[in-house]
């Protein structure tokens, strides 16, 4: 099975239990709620199931990525980077990138993974400018 990044705008009852893994605690109804035009989930599936997500909120030509995650025992395979690339790839209007530092990941490990996607080191997280 080939690894796919979707775009989610319902959640089945699959998606909520992997959501459920891929941030534990999350709540899948006001999430839900949340998604619009503006305000995009995006996930990894590969095998039926959810391995990583990232939110996106478009304003203008930027694009603000929010609550990354890759499930810990999927980490390191380069799924986050592809998740990160698909994303960026489906949205060619969008010129400008970021994605705020939660201070939630070790600094050194993030930093290192975000250089690997491309994006530069600012204040409080990281920028990414489409030439």
């Amino acid at each position: 099975m080939k690894l796919t990044i979707i775009r989610l705008q319902h959640l089945g009852a699959q998606d909520r239990t992997d959501l459920g893994k891929i941030w534990p605690g999350v709540d899948c109804d006001a999430l839900e709620n949340r998604l619009n035009e503006n305000h995009r989930l995006y996930a990894a599936r590969f095998n039926e199931r959810l391995l990583a997500a990232v939110e996106l909120e478009i304003r203008g030509t930027l694009g603000e990525l929010s609550k990354l995650e890759v499930r810990e025992v999927t980490r390191r395979r380069g799924v986050g980077h592809y998740l990160i690339e698909e994303v960026i790839a489906q949205h060619p209007s969008l010129t400008h990138w970021w994605i705020a530092d939660d201070g939630k990941a070790d600094q050194q490990v993030i930093a290192a993974f975000m250089q690997a996607c491309g994006f530069r080191t600012q204040a409080d997280g990281w920028v990414y400018n489409v030439e």
